[in-house]
């Protein structure tokens, strides 16, 4: 894969990022994060008791009007690093007893998280590799990645592409979603459940979003119709209205919890069983991290 010409993401932008041209997500010819920190709110099995090592990659190959994590998003606030220092992380995360290194939107940045990787593992890295995705991948890149990720963690945001270009600003989700999700599960299968805790496998999640209730019910028979119980699938009622949108104005609520019991109902309905639900209060702002210290990186 090739800087000069990037076409890592299926937006394929071909910016020369080693000459300082942006595409649409942002990134440049050097990893950049926003935060790195043993993070306790993914599923069970991924967070533990000792918690993920979470490294927050900047810039996003999607455009969610929703986001969360807009600072880092799409104002690609955070700190460029080596890949040298990327390696060194990892291995700080682990001397932390992290279970996992959980990598958290890292599509544009691939080339060269495989080559920090590649020389974390070299220096002593033996835990599981998370990779957690919006799920926009190419199957290409993806390929790059073999063998040394242990677990996906995919979003699968959409079955209605008209959703996603209203939504993330991309009108062909479905299609690329479905096709990563093929490689992912080429590369790691089933998922392997030691004590509690992921050693390998995927976990689509999916979220809630406020009155479409109709379109998650199809990713969720997409997903089961065709992997069965060999994933997990994460049903989220965790949306969060973080700003106002004028256009969409349904996004500036949460999701009822009529709804996400009825979505529950439906995943039990047609036969799933390895699934993660939320409850409680999971919509509240405190669930989304701090990148205001980047600099300390």
């Amino acid at each position: 894969m090739n800087l000069n010409n990037c076409m890592i993401c299926p937006r394929n932008c071909k910016v020369n990022r080693n000459k300082n041209e942006l595409g649409f997500c942002k990134s440049g010819n050097k990893i950049k994060i926003a935060r790195y920190s043993l993070h306790y709110w993914e599923e069970p099995c991924i967070s533990g008791k000792n918690g993920s090592g979470t490294i927050f990659f900047s810039g996003c190959n999607l455009k969610c009007i929703f986001c969360q994590n807009y600072d880092i998003s799409f104002n690609n606030l955070g700190k460029e690093i080596t890949t040298e220092r990327f390696a060194e992380i990892c291995l700080e995360l682990q001397n932390k007893k992290a279970l996992n290194i959980n990598l958290v939107t890292p599509t544009t940045y691939i080339p060269l998280i495989k080559k920090g990787l590649l020389l974390a593992k070299e220096k002593g890295l033996n835990i599981p590799v998370v990779y957690n995705t919006s799920g926009y991948e190419k199957v290409e890149s993806l390929k790059e990645l073999d063998g040394l990720i242990d677990i996906y963690l995919p979003d699968f945001k959409y079955y209605d592409n008209n959703l996603a270009d209203k939504f993330s600003k991309v009108n062909d989700y479905f299609e690329v979603a479905s096709n990563a999700l093929k490689e992912m599960y080429r590369q790691v299968g089933k998922p392997v459940i030691k004590k509690n805790k992921m050693i390998s496998g995927i976990i689509a999640r999916h979220l809630l979003l406020p009155t479409h209730i109709d379109d998650s019910k199809k990713v969720i028979k997409y997903l089961y119709d065709n992997y069965k119980d060999n994933i997990y699938i994460s049903i989220m009622n965790q949306y969060t209205p973080v700003k106002r949108i004028e256009k969409y104005k349904e996004l500036n609520n949460t999701v009822s919890e009529k709804e996400y019991d009825e979505l529950i109902n439906y995943a039990i309905d047609i036969g799933i069983k390895n699934a993660f639900i939320q409850e409680g209060e999971t919509c509240k702002e405190s669930f989304i991290p701090d990148f205001s210290n980047y600099n300390s990186i």
